[in-house]
């Protein structure tokens, strides 16, 4: 099969000196020659592999490197964390962090992209050029998502020992078109994968459980009892008197949960069993 010229965005070299090395701040790679390189931040560790992308007209060089691991030191703090659409997420300690929305603030400039990049002739010179302008559009979205998410889970990191964390099934939770988009803006998987990741890092305990009932059950210890709420309802309020905002009682749920059947056994990223709260 022909492969064109587009057909790959992307290569991988295996091994730091055969096919790649650095050059003071330049890269040389096998078969192309020295690069000027504006690097992102310096390099920790020592260089294994790299993967030269290709990302919206601009190139990137992804270097994967074996580092020491950085253990914080403890703080002695617990929270519970339930994400949203409503809000981003709040935790167990009533801190809420409202939701952005990227793609759907930014839907309105896509759509004229999108018009301009359909109006153009294929194969012209001038589609290539509306083309790059989407993508460059998208990539912007998407960076302005993992930059905040990836403050937030720094955030988290540094401030708990222990984070309690909904496992939701994303994939399912998607196939419903009501809240697909709003699902996916949000970046829940990205925010889950990144604390695990930074919580290995840092030595922190980052524990996934099973939301069934947390937002529907009262987080009063000396309650517990389940009410039949609605999306709607944004308020949880109690025959025992608690009166919460309906996420912060969630985030006190998971908290307990995660607290009451981890046994200091788990790794960061396990599942941890839940039965139903009493009602």
């Amino acid at each position: 099969r022909f492969k064109g010229r587009n057909r790959f965005d992307s290569f991988g070299l295996k091994e730091y000196g055969n096919g790649f090395k650095l050059e003071g701040r330049r890269l040389r790679l096998s078969g192309i020659g020295r690069l000027r390189v504006r690097w992102h931040r310096s390099i920790e560790g020592t260089i294994k592999t790299v993967r030269i992308c290709r990302q919206a007209g601009k190139w990137y060089a992804c270097f994967a490197c074996e580092a020491m691991e950085q253990s914080l030191q403890p703080t002695g703090q617990s929270v519970g964390v339930d994400v949203g659409i409503h809000h981003l997420l709040a935790t167990s300690d009533n801190e809420i962090v409202d939701n952005p929305k990227w793609y759907r603030n930014a839907q309105a400039k896509l759509r004229i992209l999108q018009r301009t990049v359909s109006r153009r002739t294929k194969g012209g010179s001038n589609r290539r050029k509306a083309v790059l302008a989407l993508q460059r559009q998208h990539e912007y979205i998407s960076n302005s998502r993992k930059d905040f998410l990836n403050k937030v889970a720094h955030s988290l990191i540094t401030r708990y020992d222990f984070i309690a964390l909904e496992n939701l099934q994303i994939t399912g939770m998607v196939r419903n078109h009501h809240l697909s988009k709003s699902i996916l803006d949000a970046g829940w998987g990205y925010l889950k994968q990144r604390l695990a990741d930074k919580a290995a890092e840092a030595g922190r305990q980052v524990v996934l459980v099973n939301p069934s009932y947390t937002s529907q059950s009262c987080s009063n210890p000396n309650c517990r009892r389940h009410h039949n709420l609605s999306l709607s309802e944004r308020w949880f309020e109690c025959a025992c008197g608690l009166s919460i905002d309906r996420d912060v009682n969630a985030a006190l749920n998971i908290l307990w949960v995660g607290q009451t059947h981890w046994d200091g056994t788990w790794l960061n990223g396990a599942s941890v069993s839940q039965e139903a709260p009493p009602l």
